[in-house]
């Protein structure tokens, strides 16, 4: 009961640092945003709310460096320090954006002036904005974070799957389904299981040939194999010895007409060596107090792939040795069959998930889940911006100005309607992008520390910058297209003046 207590405990604190700050910080940045903004376009905002802002931001990008200088080191983190720095980086990170509260209210100010030598539109939306300087602000504020945390989460998911493409390790050749021991329940094969598993397999894809690889019993001690002149490569899949039958070296040398002799050990490499045999290092007992050699014939052999590499040993050769074998996993190869999506889920239905699970090797496959979320992330800034951009003029004389600019038209209420969402826009992007860019470039580092010590040392993270300008530039664009698609106001008409009698 404790331990359900602590463990709700500990998640309520997570939710409410990972959910509650970021909520709440981005609630303090439009409050301070909108309490920064001057009522009217005539009044200027204090500089010392844009000088605290910035030192803020600055302040926020010191701790965002100082977690990323932290999990600098390619050596293995513990939890407790992974979680640390990751909280200092995502703390520095809502400081960062907190401090750009003043700088819509900036922009708009001084961005006025220049403004001023634009066409008609743009001049009197850039005036309409500076007159709804609150609404604007807020939305404009609003854009800015939410762009900022689609560009961080952008240049976060690239620079990962860099990573976990350097991190990546095939199971298997290329379209091999694999029938694997459940690894949620950490139990071996037995020979049932086994001879259970392969029925399966035969119903599920009738006719196919199924091959086998074998490890000796987890009691038995020390096994290991080796040629001279003859090195496995550490990405392979089974390394220094693959143990099985005829079927096996098949898969592993991708040729049907490979010999089999079950007294020769095969030497599967690229490599152009010369080797008669392998030496047989074992300790069947564990009161054997040194290893036992024995020296076996060999032949050499290509691999299919070179993840195949490795020294295949009969079973019968290592049971002679008196080893218990037990069946690791179940092989469809791929030169026989290529197995369906559809098919291993039917197959994964038929089987026990206590007891196995089924995985087709596809190679490295990018996670796209990210998606979703950034594009959610730009939809909400589109839409601040188009809030912004909305409604009529916000002071009367624009409105008489706009109407005799256009003759009373509806076009040129739509031309005004554009400029005002896509400058919005364009404030929120170019803002969100100088904030988001450095926090996804530091936050980056903490969420790729090493927590096993078989892990890879870091790639170089690419950051993706045409992925970021195509935001910067396409979104005040679309933002534009659509104010003037959802303009409503209908432009004033004079009416004709009366025919005199």
């Amino acid at each position: 009961m404790s331990f359900d207590l602590a463990s709700y405990v500990f998640t309520a604190v997570l939710l409410a640092l990972f959910v509650g700050l970021p909520l709440l910080i981005a609630a303090m940045t439009v409050r301070a945003a909108v309490r920064c903004a001057p009522p009217n376009r005539h009044e200027s905002i204090s500089r010392e709310f844009v000088v605290v802002g910035l030192f803020v931001s600055f302040a926020g990008l010191l701790l965002m460096g100082l977690g990323a200088w932290l999990a600098r080191a390619d050596t293995r983190y513990g939890a407790i320090e992974c979680f640390g720095m990751l909280l200092i980086t995502l703390i520095g990170a809502g400081i960062l954006v907190a401090g750009f509260g003043p700088l819509p209210s900036w922009l708009l100010e001084i961005l006025g002036p220049y403004a001023e030598r634009l066409p008609l539109p743009f001049r009197l939306a850039a005036r309409d904005l500076s007159h709804r300087r609150v609404r604007a602000v807020c939305a404009i504020m609003l854009a800015t974070m939410a762009t900022a945390f689609g560009i961080a989460l952008t240049v976060i998911a690239v620079g990962e799957t860099a990573q976990s493409r350097a991190d990546y390790s095939a199971q298997a050749r290329p379209g091999t389904l694999l029938v694997q021991p459940s690894a949620l329940f950490g139990v071996p094969f037995s020979a049932a299981d086994a001879r259970t598993i392969r029925a399966t397999i035969e119903r599920e894809l009738p006719g196919v040939p199924i091959a086998q690889s074998e490890r000796p019993l987890a009691e038995s001690w020390y096994f290991d194999v080796s040629a001279k002149n003859v090195e496995i490569p550490e990405e392979a899949v089974y390394w220094n010895q693959a143990i099985g039958d005829e079927k096996l070296l098949r898969y592993l040398t991708g040729d049907q007409s490979t010999p089999y002799d079950e007294g020769t050990a095969v030497v599967i490499t690229s490599d152009n060596v010369k080797v008669d045999s392998v030496e047989l290092s074992y300790q069947i007992n564990e009161n054997d107090e040194t290893a036992t050699t024995k020296t076996v014939p060999a032949a050499i052999a290509k691999p299919a792939d070179p993840h195949m590499e490795t020294i295949f040993v009969p079973s019968k050769v290592v049971r002679d040795l008196g080893y218990q074998l037990l069946p690791d996993e179940l092989i469809v190869d791929p030169t026989l069959r290529r197995v369906t999506a559809q098919e291993r889920e039917r197959l994964d239905d038929r089987l026990d998930d206590a007891v196995a699970e089924t995985y087709i090797e596809r190679g490295f496959e990018a996670s796209t889940g990210w998606l979703p979320a950034v594009a959610a992330a730009l939809l909400a800034a589109l839409t601040c911006a188009l809030v912004a951009g909305s409604g009529k003029a916000a002071n009367a004389r624009q409105a008489r100005v706009l109407r005799r600019a256009g003759n009373g038209s509806a076009a040129a209420f739509r031309w005004f309607c554009a400029s005002r969402a896509g400058l919005s826009a364009l404030y929120g992007t170019v803002l969100g992008a100088v904030a988001g860019c450095p926090a996804g470039m530091l936050l980056l580092w903490p969420l790729t520390v090493r927590t096993t010590w078989d892990e890879p040392t870091r790639v170089p993270f690419e950051t993706p910058w045409p992925a970021i300008v195509a935001v910067v530039a396409g979104l005040p664009l679309l933002a534009a297209a659509l104010g003037a698609l959802l303009a409503r106001e209908r432009p004033h008409v004079p009416a004709p003046a009366a025919p005199r009698p």
